[in-house]
């Protein structure tokens, strides 16, 4: 709850950059945007019981693939059809049992509706600022900031995480 509170203080006071937050994540450590300063960032939310789940295979590959110059950061959320109801531990369990994920995992949020997280406010307002389509739409929407923490691209959840369309950028 601090921590919510410290990343909506955050959100308000300073000058609006991805550098600015701080989420809890799954494991009970914090991850600080701060230390992804240099390297891509691939922001995505994430189900358990979505169609779209195996997506995960495809996150962790270019995770380790890319991971002198990307981050990703998955995102559970539960706002699609009720598609990630269990709790953190259970749904970091399920990630690295069904996937291996080694990425970091926040813990579980809203990513529309009254109770949006900060973040994903940030990021949907960037979107539309710069006339990119806003990716959350269903599980899997995805959202990629540049080395400087600069919104470049947003990814519709259906865009498979190797695709050329994702990877082109990370060349």
């Amino acid at each position: 709850m601090k921590l919510l509170l410290m990343s909506l203080l955050s959100a308000f006071l300073l000058s609006g950059s991805i550098y600015d937050f701080k989420v809890e994540g799954l494991d009970g450590e914090t991850i600080d945007f701060k230390k992804f300063k240099g390297k891509k960032i691939l922001i995505v939310n994430t189900a358990s019981r979505c169609g779209l789940t195996p997506q995960y295979e495809g996150l962790e590959e270019l995770y380790k693939k890319y991971a002198n110059k990307l981050v990703i950061v998955g995102f559970p959320a539960n706002n699609f059809m009720g598609q990630e109801p269990g709790s953190n531990s259970e749904i970091k369990a399920f990630c690295q049992k069904n996937y291996g994920v080694t990425f970091p995992m926040a813990e579980k949020v809203s990513v529309k509706g009254n109770d949006t997280h900060p973040l994903y406010k940030f990021l949907k307002e960037s979107a539309e600022k710069k006339g990119f389509d806003n990716p959350v739409t269903w599980n899997f929407g995805k959202f990629l900031l540049d080395e400087k923490g600069e919104l470049i691209a947003t990814f519709s959840p259906r865009t498979a995480p190797t695709s050329e369309e994702i990877t082109n950028w990370l060349k």
